[in-house]
């Protein structure tokens, strides 16, 4: 093999079609572009949704809903979870090492999913009101 021998693999490339050239092309006269019309003409584009001035289609539905920009910082944990984790003290940076929550988590929330049959002591993490009675039945407590 040398430097002026070497060339692309078979079929790797092909010509750019060349449109507006002629009949025998297959697109000569209007280029592929059909007759007329704003898409006919050179440098003719709208931006996406226009409908030609009638009211668009996402500005004639109402709006609705709301999405929370602190939801992928908020997580909850069950009591079963807090069942198998080894610590008694727990806090958010356990939760994190145990890989309950993700690293990205500021708040968390325990919900009464789950039993609970042993003490564990909640810091910094919030309580359901029912999450809150199991734990102290089993003599915990929640800072």
């Amino acid at each position: 093999m040398e430097l002026n021998n070497i060339k692309p693999g078979a079929g790797s490339k092909h010509a750019k079609r060349r449109v507006g050239r002629g009949i025998g092309s297959g697109l000569g006269k209007t280029a592929g572009r059909g007759h007329k019309g704003q898409k006919s003409r050179a440098g003719g584009f709208h931006k996406v949704g226009f409908e030609g001035g009638q009211m668009p289609l996402q500005r004639r539905l109402p709006k609705r809903g709301f999405k929370s920009a602190l939801k992928k910082y908020a997580a909850e944990i069950n009591l079963s979870d807090l069942q198998r984790l080894a610590v008694d003290d727990v806090d958010l940076l356990t939760l994190k090492q145990a890989g309950l929550v993700s690293e990205l988590t500021k708040t968390v929330k325990v919900v009464k999913s789950g039993e609970l049959s042993r003490k564990v002591s909640l810091k910094g993490i919030g309580a359901t009101a029912g999450a809150k009675a199991a734990i102290e039945a089993a003599g915990g407590s929640i800072a």
